[in-house]
């Protein structure tokens, strides 16, 4: 008799809370959050992400959920609590994310038609600066803070490798890349760090006059952003990922999503060919991944 009154509180205690823990990994694996770090502004990311989010979910049968974060550190921050299942991360940001939040990466970007970005030094053509070494105690300005791969790290490595240490100018941050262009052509600061790519950016273009500016040094070339998945992520949804992203450059629809996005396709990645970075990042931070 006491076995069998044991069982029966077995089916209504244990059972329903089986039943509601399935539903919620259900629901969860349902909806793939696509995380977004914040190279633009968050409404101009938000219009030039929110498209590439509804044709996911129209090609996956899964509903893709954008997020956008205000700046560096708020990304980074929701990417240690790992919200991002599917994410847009730099260069940086992916070989940490790789080592210490288990994510992989399987696509970059081409923009321009060509999968590869340098970091520069930027100055205004009027500036009087014409050398590394004209910029000893002048204010340089870089975007997104000490996790910009091309803007901060970048340009850091290329100065070092000039002979510049960090106390030889001014540091000082703008809250993104592209605001450091910017902020060089309205004299607010007399250098920046940039991905060259920047300057050809349609929302530079239109707030100022690129052909004002001149590239004062250029670093390596390195692979483009990336895009990364969990590790855990079901391996078919990731090929549906994959393979639709892929396929954005082959249909009308697919361009104007591209367009959007600033890229002219998505190309397949791998692991090894953020190698490079590795390499950057270990002489500009002295970190190792």
């Amino acid at each position: 008799m006491k076995r069998v009154l044991f069982k029966i509180v077995w089916l209504f205690l244990i059972v329903p809370a089986l039943i509601s823990l399935n539903a919620g990994v259900l629901m969860a694996e349902e909806v793939v959050k696509m995380a977004i770090f914040p190279r633009k502004p968050t409404l101009e990311t938000v219009k030039a992400y929110e498209p590439l989010a509804q044709y996911l979910t129209s090609k996956i049968g899964k509903k893709v959920e954008l997020l956008v974060y205000k700046d560096f550190n708020a990304f980074w921050d929701g990417m240690k609590k790992r919200e991002g299942d599917l994410v847009h991360f730099n260069q940086y940001q992916y070989i940490k994310g790789h080592k210490e939040l288990s994510y992989d990466v399987f696509l970059m970007n081409e923009e321009s038609g060509s999968a590869r970005i340098n970091a520069a030094i930027i100055v205004r053509k009027d500036s009087g600066i014409n050398n590394l070494s004209d910029l000893k105690g002048k204010k340089i300005l870089f975007g997104g803070g000490r996790q910009a791969m091309q803007s901060y790290i970048g340009a850091t490595q290329i100065l070092k490798k000039h002979g510049l240490k960090e106390s030889d100018y001014v540091v000082d941050f703008a809250i993104n890349p592209p605001s450091t262009a910017i902020a060089v052509f309205n004299k607010a600061a007399d250098a920046a760090g940039v991905g060259e790519v920047v300057l050809n950016l349609s929302a530079i273009k239109e707030r100022i006059d690129v052909s004002q500016l001149k590239v004062l040094a250029k670093g390596d070339e390195l692979p483009m952003l990336c895009w990364a998945v969990k590790k855990e992520m079901n391996k078919d949804v990731a090929e549906k990922i994959k393979k639709a992203m892929i396929g954005l450059k082959n249909d009308e629809e697919g361009k104007k999503i591209l367009k959007e996005a600033e890229a002219t396709a998505f190309v397949p990645a791998t692991d090894k060919d953020y190698d490079l970075v590795r390499k950057i990042v270990k002489e500009a931070l002295d970190e190792e991944y």
